[in-house]
């Protein structure tokens, strides 16, 4: 798998997590609980496949400088909301306004990523590096899963 279907098979699957948050009620605590460790599983795991092999890879290229920064600081931006989330509890009356503008956030991301960051990586990588930074950042996947005890799933 090549480096940019398996970024975007991430977004998809987070996309959908964030999705089912959204839809939760403030009397919904479990299930609120849950998506919420899945999410913040799937988006530590995500950014360091990332920030350890895909950004550094493509900061290399000028034209991708300022765009990989960028995604750095969204990520920290995402990781603080995250941190602000967990240290609440989910029945907090601003809990779910604040999830709701992590998810928003996230979405951010994700559509400049597969924006103009995409567009970048195909111009600046040809298919062969692509593969190769595709099974480097699976690996890695697998790892960090391991690592934080994330499910390993597709």
């Amino acid at each position: 798998m090549d480096a940019i279907s398996l970024l975007k098979s991430d977004h998809d699957k987070v996309k959908k997590l964030l999705a089912e948050l959204e839809r939760t009620t403030d009397r919904g605590v479990k299930t609120r609980s849950e998506l919420f460790a899945t999410i913040k599983g799937e988006m530590i795991v995500h950014e360091t496949i990332e920030e350890e092999i895909f950004y550094p890879e493509l900061k290399s290229h000028p034209r991708a400088k300022d765009i990989v920064l960028e995604g750095f600081e969204e990520h920290h931006v995402v990781d603080l909301l995250m941190g602000e989330l967990e240290s609440m509890d989910v029945d907090d009356e601003s809990w779910g306004a604040k999830a709701i503008v992590m998810k928003e956030n996230i979405e951010h991301h994700i559509e400049e990523e597969e924006g103009e960051m995409f567009r970048t990586a195909r111009n600046v990588f040809d298919r062969d590096e692509l593969e190769d930074l595709g099974a480097r950042m699976l690996e890695r996947k697998r790892r960090a899963q391991a690592e934080i005890g994330v499910p390993v799933s597709a």
